[in-house]
């Protein structure tokens, strides 16, 4: 066991992909665990599919985008456990376009769910979390936020952006208790990328040293990993889960 039962623990973007095999890990561990998203349906089907028979898991339809609709949720949630004791940062979009097509609107949008969103939910677990002493707080990036990549100038914004975040959370919370690191998955075997051609998969597959691509319960357990006490001393970092990539 990695040390995670009864801590509560917040996973956005937690009905599908990355974020329900990180749901599924956390449950294993012996957390409780709150999954946020938007997508109604898939939160249902994430209850019907994981739910404990102790009742540790609960779905709430959120938009990390609002201010307010975050604020809500975690006063909620403080209210019904007592404490938070985790966030994973999860939640992302794509809406890819070289730098000459981009629209607007595409650039926006990444930037508010993928930068924007832990910035609220960063800063609204936070308080929660310094009030109480303790806390970890786990912020998904990208290997492409630490390289960059044709055709995702938002994508690629968001993801570093991430990561400067980071470095300048941990400056801040750690004397206060909290840990605040980040991971950077490389080619993930999400619901997305199945839906790619073989083609195209298998030059993902061929760039990483160990000629695969990942899987999303590779990069649930490096959440869990960073979200339990073994990891008490990891502070301020980007773990990579990459399978080796380099660039």
């Amino acid at each position: 066991m990695l040390k995670l039962e009864n801590k509560v623990a917040i996973i956005t973007g937690g009905a599908a992909g990355i974020g329900e095999a990180t749901v599924e890990k956390f449950l294993a561990e012996g957390a409780i665990v709150s999954a946020w998203d938007v997508n109604q349906e898939l939160g249902s089907q994430l209850i019907e599919k994981w739910q404990t028979d102790d009742n540790r898991l609960e779905f709430r339809v959120v938009d990390v985008t609002s201010e307010t609709a975050v604020h809500e949720a975690v006063a909620s949630i403080t209210e019904k456990y007592g404490h938070i004791d985790v966030l994973i940062n999860n939640a992302g979009i794509t809406r890819d376009a070289t730098l000459l097509k981009m629209e607007s609107a595409d650039f926006d949008q990444v930037i508010d769910v993928n930068l924007k969103a832990v910035y609220l939910c960063g800063q609204e677990v936070a308080r929660q979390m310094v009030s109480q002493g303790s806390g970890v707080i786990i912020n998904a990036s990208s290997v492409v936020g630490l390289y960059g990549n044709f055709g995702q100038t938002n994508y690629v914004a968001s993801k570093a952006g991430v990561i400067g975040m980071t470095q300048v959370w941990a400056r801040e919370l750690g004397r206060k208790g909290v840990r605040v690191n980040a991971v950077a998955p490389g080619f993930i075997a999400t619901e997305m990328v199945k839906k790619m051609p073989d083609k195209v998969i298998d030059m993902m597959a061929v760039k990483a040293p160990m000629q695969r691509i990942g899987e999303p319960a590779e990069v649930a357990s490096a959440y869990a990993f960073l979200a339990s006490d073994e990891a008490s001393f990891i502070h301020g970092t980007t773990l990579s889960v990459d399978g080796g990539l380099i660039s």
